[in-house]
């Protein structure tokens, strides 16, 4: 069975998702027999304490990792069995990522840190700009274009790094503790920012360990053991 399915405009689906390690001479299920499904332009907080797979479920959801078992289905294509190189074509086509750590590229710009996935989708030089200037005005940071991370606060990092996953237009953005690095004036306008996306019809998947930054989405799986736990929903 199908834990928090919706019909109507799913966009990803798990289907008896399993994901195991081989640890020495021991395996690890990371995920056992995971089932659901993320509807269109809902904003999911994925939860649950260190161990429980919400990291390995987010890597799942990216195909920045390999299920073992099952079926996942992306924009309604079953990437399950894809080779890297189609995996990476789905990345870049339908997924945003913003990590904690923002993975920025200290030597670039502003402008060129958001340009980078447009670099791998051929976009032409002038258009890719207009894009990155586009994004930073959108996320607030107009006037920082030609600054390098060096040069930022923690909030403005962030910023650029959902301007960046922002870049090829995805439906579904996936944000990994995205405010684990920030105070906490600074995380609520992230989250801010993460709602006002979600209201433009982004479908926001966000794994935290904090019941209250979870609180911001108003659906919330709860992961332990490598199982769905609980769904809740507001």
């Amino acid at each position: 069975m199908v834990a928090g399915a919706q019909q109507n405009g799913q966009v990803i689906r798990l289907e008896e998702v399993r994901k195991t390690y081989q640890m020495g001479t021991e395996q690890v299920h990371a995920l056992a027999d995971v089932s659901t499904v993320f509807g269109s332009g809902e904003f999911w907080a994925i939860m649950g304490p260190s161990g429980s797979g919400k990291s390995t479920m987010l890597n799942i959801l990216g195909c920045l990792d390999r299920i073992t078992s099952g079926r996942y289905i992306l924009e309604g294509q079953d990437v399950s069995t894809l080779n890297d190189d189609a995996l990476s074509e789905m990345r870049l086509r339908h997924l945003g990522f913003v990590f904690q750590s923002f993975n920025l590229l200290a030597q670039l710009t502003v402008r060129r840190n958001i340009e980078l996935p447009l670099y791998y989708l051929g976009w032409e030089a002038h258009r890719s700009a207009a894009r990155a200037i586009e994004l930073a005005e959108r996320v607030g940071l107009g006037d920082r274009l030609n600054h390098t991370p060096t040069e930022l606060s923690g909030g403005q990092m962030q910023r650029v790094a959902i301007a960046r996953a922002l870049a090829n237009d995805p439906r579904i953005l996936l944000a990994d503790e995205p405010t684990g690095n920030l105070d906490t004036a600074t995380g609520i306008q992230i989250l801010e920012l993460l709602k006002e996306l979600n209201a433009q019809g982004k479908t926001i998947i966000m794994v935290t360990h904090d019941p209250k930054i979870a609180q911001w989405a108003p659906k919330r799986l709860h992961m332990l053991d490598g199982h769905i736990e609980r769904i809740e929903e507001d």
